[in-house]
Order: C-alpha cells, then structure tokens, then sequence
C-alpha cells in the first residue's frame, strides 16, 4: 500500500482537529445556552406566596378570679378566658398566674409581683410554693393578708373540680403565717363568704355556692355560664 505524502496527513490532521474543536465548541454552547434558558425560566416564574398551616385555634376556658372589692372589703369575681390547661396542676397555676396579673377593671389586686416556684396536688388538697416576694411584698395588717390567700384559695376552689384546699409554702419551707395573722400551717379551705360580687354578673365556671361572678369588660348581667 502506498503511503500518503507527508504534505497530505498534515492536512487531514489539521481537518480532523479543527473539527474536534468545533464539535467541543459546539457541545459547549448548547450547555451554556440550556443553563441560560434553566436560569432564565426560573426568574421568569412568579413567587408564590406560601402560608403556614392555619390550624385550629387553642382551647380555651373561662375562669372565676377572685380580686379586691373596689371598697377593700372582701372579694369581687372577675371573669377571664384563659388557655385550657391539660391537669390540675397546670390549672391551679394558670389561676395563679392570672391572680398574680391583677385585675383587668376596677377591682383591686390582692397579690404582689411573686413566682410560683412549685405546685402539687394530693387528694383533694393543692399544695402551692410561692417566692419570699408573695410574703414581702404584702402590706402589713390582716386585710390584706386574709385577702391574699383567700383570692386564692377560692379561685382554685371554685374553678378545679375536686380541690378544696390549699397548703402555701414559702420557698420550699413551711410558714406559720404571712404577716402574723392566719394560720398557714394546715391547708386553707375556701371561705365564700368573703364574696361580695354583685349579683346578676357574667362569666366563669358556677362555684359550689353559685355566687355571680363580676364581668368589668360588660355592663351587662347574664347568668353565670360554664366553660365547654
């Protein structure tokens, strides 16, 4: 076989790379105009907007709070929703906190600013740890210290079925009084006669003496109704 002169294979290897080249160039120019067109197209589509899940709203409960009479002489209800809680626990402490909160009308307070370290429940006896605040921060003389306890004690009595008595514990530690007035060394049982809401009031849960409860946001009267 005859061999192709040097002149003729130098030319067909300059043919053969040029087209290498161009199919490579080629190869090229297609990837970079489909990442072009890709990245094109996506700025293109408008953004839709995403919204959360809306789910169902929390439970809820309507509570009996017992705050200061407008006069300071006994206790007045007020009604007030709250989150439900799971257990007796979780509700004698979301009582608490909202009594700690104060009244949201013309009530009195009857707490100070405290924490509420601990809370148990035995039987049908709540037992309720609050900080040195709950003490110290408490004016001096027997009105507001029966006032104090008393808002709570019948708040947790009248809106936890099964609980008719409170022990306080002051930082962990057993306390004979507050102010040297009543005797805190045995659990308290709600006095409901201290209760001097007026009568054809709005909201909470009926106590077990069925008192009205005092409604501050409504001038209206309406029966007392429990919370489903």
């Amino acid at each position: 076989m005859r061999a192709l002169p040097r002149g003729d294979t130098m030319s067909r290897r300059r043919r053969t790379g040029r087209l290498f080249l161009l199919v490579a160039f080629f190869c090229c120019a297609v990837a970079l105009g489909l990442l072009m067109f890709n990245k094109y197209s996506q700025r293109s589509q408008p953004l839709t907007p995403t919204t959360a899940p809306q789910g169902d709203p929390p439970p809820s409960r309507v509570v009996a709070l017992y705050f200061a009479a407008p006069d300071g002489v006994g206790l007045v209800r007020e009604s007030r929703e709250i989150d439900a809680c799971a257990d007796q626990i979780a509700c004698v402490r979301a009582v608490i906190t909202e009594l700690i909160k104060g009244p949201m009308g013309e009530l009195g307070p009857t707490l100070p600013q405290t924490v509420v370290n601990r809370i148990t429940v035995t039987g049908s006896s709540a037992t309720v740890d609050l900080g040195e605040a709950f003490v110290t921060g408490l004016p001096g003389g027997s009105s507001s210290e029966m006032t104090a306890v008393y808002s709570i004690v019948n708040s947790i009595a009248a809106n936890i079925p099964g609980i008719t008595g409170v022990k306080f514990l002051i930082d962990g530690r057993e306390s004979a009084t507050l102010k040297g007035n009543l005797d805190l060394r045995n659990p308290l049982t709600p006095d409901f006669s201290l209760d001097k809401s007026p009568a054809g009031a709005t909201g909470g849960e009926s106590p077990p003496h069925g008192a009205p409860i005092h409604d501050s946001s409504s001038g209206q009267t309406k029966p007392i109704t429990t919370a489903k």
